[in-house]
């Protein structure tokens, strides 16, 4: 099937013309005809499968010219890069028609924004706080709105804005289409699909968790940071293959960090990007990795979800999620659109419970590559990596010494006793039945 087979007008397929899209995936073949036809729906499919896509094309083709200032369609997404993303693969399909889209995030003016709204907008992307509070100044007001997408909608959860999408679906009109994508589903999805959906059909391209099979994964199991770091430098010098690696790590604090040891060892080609970061060096970090500016993008979880960047040769889990729907998302930025892909995973002992995890998650064993002897091992753990005093089995059992005899031995019985109070204050307490009080002195 090509795009053309499907019932599609002239702008959208000279749009997909320019864009050399030619075949639609299967999540976009299956969903489009129920999209259509006004079904509410979820669409469960792999990262980089063309969901976006997916949804926006069906709703292009029914959206009429209007001149009305409310938004008909409102798309939410978890972060502010998948606004960004979203708007423009919306903008890249109304080349030929004249659609207005808009997205809103925070750490922006919101007065900008509000503006922007009040001039009238006919689909809009948001961010779940940012389109609340804008809800609030009553500039926006979305009883229009007749198309409802929440995309990336576990990560909605796993972000904590449970609390935010309640709120956005009490502002709705009743009468409107539901339409929720993602990577993986879980019971909060199908809850929420349970109480505000009207009879949603599911759409599941593959089980729920299985990474594409174009991704080849490997895993090194290696002790600690500064090793890894090791491990790293090693595999971009020895490898000339890593030309657009991705590098997840577990936080802003480690990917700071890392950022740092990597330059001061003389690295060139490196970005960072995570939340502390502002917006504009943000999206300038994307914008160099994309264009090949900078051959490494340290990055948190931030990117790992929804964010389309082309030709990513390699995703390097500096560190092992706790998540393996958040591992799928991860090496998902890699191997899309049929390309062929690289996940390299470190493991330390803490993190092999993980690999487990995800194993069993993706019913898939990771291959294990023997860890290079030219690499140094570094016996420096940091801070992080130290057990605390409050970790149970931290400090070593002295019962081995008890059975043993060793250091330990039996108090003497005259050490053994224990003080009572004093033989004076136990005799008065047996006779009075209470300890005996010292009266006041009588006034002289």
């Amino acid at each position: 099937m090509t795009f053309n087979d499907l019932n599609l007008s002239k702008p959208l397929l000279n749009a997909l013309a320019d864009l050399d899209f030619v075949q639609p995936t299967p999540i976009q073949e299956k969903t489009f005809p129920l999209i259509m036809s006004g079904k509410d729906m979820i669409g469960i499919a792999q990262t980089g499968t063309g969901k976006t896509i997916a949804y926006l094309l069906p709703i292009l083709r029914n959206l009429k010219y209007s001149e009305q200032r409310q938004p008909r369609v409102l798309i939410i997404v978890p972060t502010r890069e998948l606004v960004q993303q979203v708007v423009n693969e919306a903008k890249d399909l109304t080349k030929y028609m004249n659609v207005r889209i808009l997205g809103v995030y925070g750490g922006t003016n919101i007065n900008t924004q509000k503006q922007q709204v009040y001039e009238g907008v006919d689909i809009l992307v948001a961010t779940p706080g940012r389109l609340v509070d804008l809800a609030l100044t009553k500039v926006l007001r979305l009883k229009s709105i007749k198309k409802f997408v929440i995309d990336e909608v576990d990560e909605m959860f796993n972000l904590g804005f449970r609390p935010q999408l309640t709120n956005v679906l009490d502002l709705l009109p009743e009468r409107r289409q539901n339409i929720m994508f993602s990577a993986t589903s879980n019971d909060d999805i199908e809850k929420l699909a349970e109480k505000f959906f009207i009879a949603p059909q599911k759409i599941e391209i593959v089980r729920s968790g299985t990474p594409l099979e174009k991704i080849n994964q490997s895993l090194y199991l290696v002790p600690n940071y500064y090793t890894k770091v090791n491990l790293l430098k090693h595999l971009i010098d020895v490898n000339k293959t890593i030309t657009k690696g991705l590098v997840f790590v577990g936080s802003k604090k480690i990917a700071d960090r890392l950022y740092n040891d990597l330059l001061e060892s003389g690295q060139e080609g490196i970005g960072i990007i995570h939340s502390n970061k502002s917006q504009n060096q943000r999206f300038r970090a994307i914008e160099d990795f994309e264009n090949g500016k900078i051959r490494l993008l340290i990055a948190t979880e931030i990117i790992a979800r929804g964010m389309d960047i082309r030709e990513v040769s390699h995703v390097v889990n500096f560190d092992v999620p706790a998540s393996p729907a958040n591992y799928i998302h991860r090496i998902g930025r890699t191997g899309r659109a049929g390309e062929k892909g690289k996940a390299i995973t470190f493991a330390n002992e803490v993190e092999q419970e993980y690999i487990e995890e995800i194993e069993d998650f993706m019913q898939k064993e990771i291959m294990r590559i023997d860890f290079p002897d030219e690499v140094q091992v570094s016996k420096v753990f940091t801070d992080e990596e130290k057990p605390s005093y409050s970790q149970k089995n931290y400090l070593p059992s002295n019962k081995k010494n008890r059975l043993e005899g060793g250091a330990f031995h039996e108090k003497k019985e005259k050490n053994a006793k224990v003080n009572l109070g004093g033989s004076y204050k136990r005799i008065i307490k047996e006779k009075y039945k209470k300890p005996k009080k010292r009266s006041a002195k009588k006034k002289r």
